[in-house]
């Protein structure tokens, strides 16, 4: 066999025989990275793989999504770096809080039609949504005092006290304050919007609805919804959680829906413990842009109840 001298042979005893090892020198070694080398320089096109990579005759990801519109709605009012975070934020927010409206109003359709099941899972995504909220917190939490004080004055009288779909977002779930719709007053659509839904049973009411009528078998005993004020917790409607929560096998249901709707609040009420220690880290106690007493008012919200029986319920258990 001829002997390649480009070859290192290495041969050491064992046992009676030598055993040898052939490693391969190092023009084959330059050869083979040579070869891996033009490889790498093959880029990778999906288009193999049957990807579509032209969009003049078809819907891309952009088109469906609308998304330079989207991206072309940041306008920093001041050259300060951290007000494109501070406008995100915001934006996004509203985002989320469209959807949260959206699946409560597909959850309280779905409980009046007695489709219970698929309302569990609007609202588990309701909870998911606001644990996502409290995560953007941690984002703009990164910007100082320092950094804020660069474009504050450029707000004006702008603040979130003033979002209509937070406000919707109230409502709906049954903290309902009539003097809330003046802030909304320059925009007659929105404010109507807001204005029809302190006529109708909130959300919590048809819940009220469901938990009397699957026990009581009537609606005789319930008390009437409070459509234009705040609800406050009733006797009666905590009496019949207790009944729930004491008999949960035989209650299930109902017990699984009063959980789903603990759960929501407290991921709510974080929400608006973020806003508030966020609010006090960048500001202090100084006033809110808006008008209002800025720390002290976010606080004052803290001890809001959407749900109050069921909370209530856990010191008879």
């Amino acid at each position: 066999m001829p002997i390649d001298f480009d070859v290192h042979i290495g041969c050491s005893v064992a046992g009676v025989g030598w055993h040898c090892l052939a490693v391969r020198g190092s023009n084959d070694l330059q050869q083979e990275r040579g070869v891996s080398d033009q490889t790498n320089k093959q880029a990778y096109n999906p288009e193999t793989d049957g990807a579509k990579m032209g969009f003049a005759d078809a819907m891309s990801y952009g088109d469906y999504l609308h998304l330079q519109t989207v991206l072309d709605q940041q306008h920093p009012l001041s050259k300060a770096h951290d007000e494109l975070l501070f406008i995100i934020q915001h934006q996004t927010s509203e985002l989320w809080m469209k959807l949260v409206l959206h699946e409560m109003s597909a959850a309280r359709q779905a409980l009046k039609a007695g489709q219970v099941t698929p309302m569990f899972k609007m609202l588990a995504r309701v909870s998911r949504i606001f644990e996502q909220l409290n995560g953007q917190w941690e984002v703009l939490r990164t910007m100082t005092p320092a950094d804020y004080s660069h474009f504050r004055e450029s707000l004006g009288p702008s603040s979130g006290f003033q979002s209509w779909q937070y406000r919707m977002i109230e409502y709906v779930l049954g903290n309902r304050n009539p003097n809330m719709l003046r802030p909304h007053e320059h925009m007659p659509a929105i404010r109507d919007q807001l204005a029809h839904e302190l006529t109708q049973p909130s959300f919590y009411d048809e819940v009220v609805v469901y938990l009397f009528q699957t026990l009581d078998g009537n609606l005789d005993r319930m008390p009437a919804p409070q459509l234009d004020k705040p609800h406050e917790a009733q006797p009666e409607i905590q009496a019949r959680w207790k009944q729930v929560y004491q008999d949960v096998e035989t209650h299930w249901t109902l017990y699984e829906l009063g959980e789903k709707l603990v759960d929501l609040e407290d991921y709510f009420r974080r929400w608006r413990f973020n806003h508030a220690t966020t609010v006090e880290r960048v500001i202090g106690f100084k006033c809110g842009t808006g008008g209002t007493s800025g720390v002290q008012y976010l606080r004052r919200m803290l001890g809001v109840e959407l749900f109050p029986e069921l909370w209530h319920v856990r010191g008879e258990l």
